[in-house]
């Protein structure tokens, strides 16, 4: 039997503040507990959905590649976490909203199943906010065994501020969430 639901992410960290504030900001979220080790965040009725840990030192990834805009050789691990909006006026209003609070993007793109936006927390790890394309579940399964997505599965990138533009202009919203 499958679970019912994903309960929450817990991120090992030695900047357990810039993490906890990050999180907060781009959830719009707030700490239910947190002692000097520990901080618990939720953004709904979820006793917690974020969770970090400060129990020592942990070797930092490659900042200086990063720094550099050199891709690092990446280590197995998890390679990103993603959080659904229920709207395309919700995920446009927190995209303006992390933008002007200087919180950018670094890959917007129509996956087809999603419209996504990846971000990057202050350890580095990848935040996925993504809406669902289609009605339902079963719809976005069938269109992910389309020749469209097996030519490209990966999709195709967007600017968000024309996003916006396009979603203030009155663009219905299932016209923006085909996949070019």
């Amino acid at each position: 039997m499958p679970p019912t639901k994903l309960a929450h992410v817990v991120f090992q960290t030695n900047r357990m503040d810039e993490m906890r504030d990050w999180y907060c900001r781009v959830l719009d979220g707030h700490v239910i507990y947190e002692n000097q080790h520990l901080s618990f965040v939720t953004y709904d009725d979820e006793h917690h959905r974020v969770a970090f840990a400060d129990f020592g030192p942990l070797a930092p990834k490659d900042p200086t590649a990063v720094e550099l805009g050199i891709k690092p050789i990446e280590p197995p691990g998890l390679h990103h976490v993603a959080f659904t909006f229920g709207s395309m006026g919700e995920f446009l209003d927190n995209y303006a909203r992390l933008r002007d609070l200087g919180i950018r993007p670094f890959f917007c793109v129509n996956h087809g199943p999603t419209t996504s936006m990846y971000y990057r927390d202050p350890d580095g790890n990848r935040v996925e906010l993504q809406i669902d394309n289609f009605a339902t579940a079963q719809e976005g399964q069938d269109w992910m065994k389309t020749p469209a997505f097996d030519q490209n599965p990966i999709g195709v990138e967007y600017d968000p501020d024309q996003l916006v533009d396009r979603f203030k202009a009155g663009v219905p919203v299932a016209e923006l969430v085909v996949r070019g």
